[in-house]
């Protein structure tokens, strides 16, 4: 069987579309169409039914998926076998939180163009059950996740760090000028920026606060920490967010910390797919973030 069907099948299954597989794999359409009218026709089966929203992998090709990614990971450990083994080189694609994207990542990829130019990095801001998704469908080659503890079925992690988290207003809220720590009462009738559903610590903090007797916070969820970060340093209100994401606006005088209850540092958890080969370039990338991250 030709390998680039089995491709083109397997980046359908990812984007849910003919345009957008067709974008990912450089080709024109009508051949995306023509590579999965073949595959169906070998195999005998109908792999996606194709509807107005997008294809939709069918019962076949759900089975077919997993068996179509660990051929593509066998044929991909050949061609690694085969290549001058002191040239490391791919495309690499790493899902991770905003915060990290924008604070930890830009060092490593600077990092990896002196040590490997020939590894072309990719960043993707996302939260957790979206990294754990591109995992999954093979978008991804690595992810960073912002957890506590992880359980998936198909995804392993490793706690490669920890990230401090700030509680921080800007400089003429009420309780930036305490001397005494906020506690959970009165903190539970401030208003909150926080990062959106998913955040591991926004979610944690937010339940915290509606747990509280006669709790009134108000709560603004945002899917980006400038968006948090400028409401507050506006005035707003509050937020927690990493240390690193605020240390800026601290230093400038922007922001100040608020004394108030301890919040954990957060780990920083590398994962990727269980089952799925990880390629030179890959590992590569996963050893600098370890480093990076663990410093």
């Amino acid at each position: 069987m030709d390998t680039r069907l089995l491709t083109t099948f397997t980046a359908l299954a990812r984007t849910g579309g003919f345009t957008a597989a067709a974008a990912e794999l450089h080709l024109a359409q009508s051949t995306v169409t023509v590579h999965i009218r073949t595959l169906e026709r070998d195999l005998g089966v109908r792999l996606f039914d194709r509807l107005p929203t997008g294809a939709l992998l069918t019962d076949a090709g759900s089975r077919l998926l997993e068996r179509a990614e660990e051929v593509l990971d066998a044929v991909a450990r050949l061609r690694a076998g085969s290549e001058d083994a002191g040239v490391v080189s791919g495309r690499v694609v790493v899902g991770s939180p905003e915060s990290l994207c924008a604070s930890r990542l830009p060092a490593v990829v600077a990092a990896l163009r002196t040590s490997h130019p020939e590894v072309d990095v990719h960043l993707y801001a996302a939260g957790t059950e979206e990294c754990v998704g591109g995992l999954r469908s093979g978008r991804l080659d690595l992810a960073l996740l912002l957890e506590e503890e992880t359980d998936f079925r198909d995804v392993t992690t490793e706690p490669v760090g920890r990230e401090p988290l700030a509680l921080v207003s800007a400089p003429e809220h009420p309780l930036a000028a305490r001397e005494r720590a906020a506690s959970w009462p009165e903190l539970a009738v401030e208003s909150f920026f926080l990062l959106e559903e998913g955040c591991s610590y926004s979610d944690a903090l937010a339940h915290r606060l509606l747990d509280v007797p006669d709790a009134r916070p108000r709560l603004t969820r945002f899917g980006s920490v400038d968006a948090a970060r400028n409401c507050v340093a506006a005035g707003l209100g509050l937020t927690l967010l990493p240390l690193i994401t605020v240390a800026e606006e601290l230093r400038r005088g922007r922001l100040v910390t608020v004394d108030g209850p301890r919040f954990p540092d957060v780990p920083v958890r590398l994962a990727r797919h269980r089952r799925r080969w990880t390629a030179p370039a890959a590992r590569e990338v996963a050893q600098a973030l370890v480093r990076q991250l663990a410093g």
